[in-house]
């Protein structure tokens, strides 16, 4: 879908902040809050803009146990289908966060929220590794965040988004 110069840069603010309001949008882009709301329906009816969330650093939450892994899948292919069936298997368990078709050694990168490595462990061994196109899988854990979409993770309370040129 073409996309007007308002709503390309719309959705870049919005990528980098999705808590600013319609009224200072509209003054960044120098329109009217009326169109800024015009814009953001469209963009959400066309599915472009399709959810707006936080990056939470659960690592200062006291008491929040959970790890994070990246799972490499091989796969073998279906015929007509190719890796959009099993991608769809995979995607469907609520421990997946995301599934992503990749070049290289592995064909497809997962990743997996879990209370623990052996819950996840148990994800792959149980679930995972036992659909029918999964031929091998590599299980990375996450041990520190350091940046996750442009955030940089630490002790500093100074402002941490990074801007870029688009």
């Amino acid at each position: 879908m073409q996309l007007s110069e308002l709503e390309i840069d719309l959705l870049r603010i919005l990528q980098k902040d999705a808590r600013i309001s319609s009224e200072n949008l509209g003054k960044m882009l120098q329109v009217s809050s009326e169109e800024v709301e015009k814009a953001l329906s469209k963009l959400e009816h066309e599915n472009i803009l399709v959810r707006y969330s936080s990056i939470v650093d659960w690592s200062k939450v006291e008491g929040h146990e959970g790890v994070t892994a990246m799972i490499d899948v091989k796969v073998a292919p279906k015929r007509g289908v190719g890796f959009d069936e099993v991608a769809q298997r995979i995607y469907r368990y609520k421990e997946v966060k995301s599934v992503y078709l990749m070049s290289g050694a592995y064909d497809l990168s997962v990743t997996v929220d879990g209370r623990s490595m052996h819950e996840v462990a148990t994800f792959v061994s149980e679930k995972l590794s036992t659909l029918d196109s999964v031929l091998s899988t590599t299980t990375h854990f996450q041990l520190k965040k350091y940046k996750h979409d442009g955030t940089i993770f630490g002790d500093s309370h100074e402002d941490k988004r990074i801007v870029v040129s688009p």
